[in-house]
């Protein structure tokens, strides 16, 4: 096994033809030295996450074939989906597994942004730890107003990705990307017993760290280093609360569900299911596996199986820890 591990999370903005997908996870797959952990395709979101990891090398070779094999099959003046996006490789982090620093993956972000602007045309930012000003660290800030903002944004010195040149038809077809260095995130939707996306919207602003405008100043919600939306995904019939938990040391899984559970409530709506997108670090559902497991003296799977069965991890799909564990597929 490698002594060096990164992992890398891209989002790229096609959950609809899966011969895009599997073109895109092909090229990523054929670098030597990473290992594809798993793919996570959404219809409505039009949105697939792919998660691979291996040598730094490794990894930032194939985020940018992946990159690279995106710019060629995805139009984005044709891309529409309930998933905010700029581009069509539309995030792409790195993430420090085993022996190397945060610091280390963020100067290896910036080179891969410069290399996909150089090689490939397609303008990037750079975010969270690669970021070169304290407002670019905010994915929300590097993606406000979505592709449809990029041509007006790169018009403006202060809006310009980090890495680019004037909106050409590069730019019209691809986007933007942005690229960054950051820890580990897990990324899950909770489902609700409805189908008002303004009622999920309402529940993820009572509980998101920045929480919602008043007239009287911003009120911050719940819950310290979560990132939440609301959305209706036709494909499931029901609305989700979607949410980022970029830390888990503040707001594990269990404290996240359960709050999300007293919100809804609150407004006369159930959590119904948990839906994890990607991979869970082994840690986090055990910590949650602790919370909710009555049984004595509890084996590491009774205490997965207790995550799942209380968080509803089953009720899209199931929920299958040789598959999902991120520490059981490196």
């Amino acid at each position: 096994m490698e002594s060096r591990i990164v992992e890398c999370i891209p989002n790229f903005s096609e959950g609809r033809d899966l011969e895009v997908v599997g073109g895109i996870r092909s090229a990523i797959a054929s670098v030597p030295g990473l290992k594809v952990l798993h793919t996570d395709v959404g219809r409505d979101a039009n949105r697939t996450v792919i998660t691979f990891a291996g040598s730094p090398e490794a990894v930032c070779e194939g985020a940018f074939r992946g990159a690279e094999a995106a710019s060629r099959l995805i139009d984005m003046r044709r891309h529409h989906g309930e998933h905010p996006r700029i581009g069509a490789t539309d995030v792409l982090p790195l993430v420090p597994v085993r022996g190397i620093s945060l610091e280390e993956c963020a100067v290896l972000a910036r080179r891969l942004a410069s290399r996909i602007f150089s090689d490939l045309g397609i303008p990037c930012y750079c975010y969270e730890e690669a970021a070169f000003s304290p407002e670019r660290r905010n994915l929300a800030w590097c993606r406000k107003g979505e592709y449809e903002s990029l041509a007006a944004k790169m018009a403006y010195p202060s809006l310009r990705p980090d890495f680019c040149g004037d909106y050409d038809e590069r730019a019209a077809l691809s986007g933007a990307s942005v690229v960054g260095a950051r820890k580990f995130l897990l990324a899950v939707n909770f489902n609700l017993d409805s189908t008002d996306a303004d009622l999920a919207l309402e529940i993820a602003r009572d509980v998101r760290e920045i929480g919602r405008k008043t007239p009287s100043g911003r009120v911050p919600g719940t819950l310290k280093g979560v990132k939440a939306l609301g959305w209706y995904m036709a494909q499931y019939g029901c609305a989700q609360v979607t949410m980022n938990i970029t830390d888990l040391s503040a707001t594990p899984l269990h404290r996240a569900y359960e709050e999300v559970s007293r919100c809804a409530a609150l407004r006369g709506a159930r959590v119904t299911g948990t839906e994890l997108i990607g991979l869970i670090p082994e840690e986090a559902i055990l910590r949650a596996g602790k919370h909710f497991c009555k049984i004595a003296n509890p084996s590491a799977d009774d205490l997965i199986k207790a995550a799942d069965e209380a968080l509803g991890l089953s009720t899209i799909r199931p929920f299958d820890p040789s598959s999902r564990i991120l520490e059981y597929l490196l």
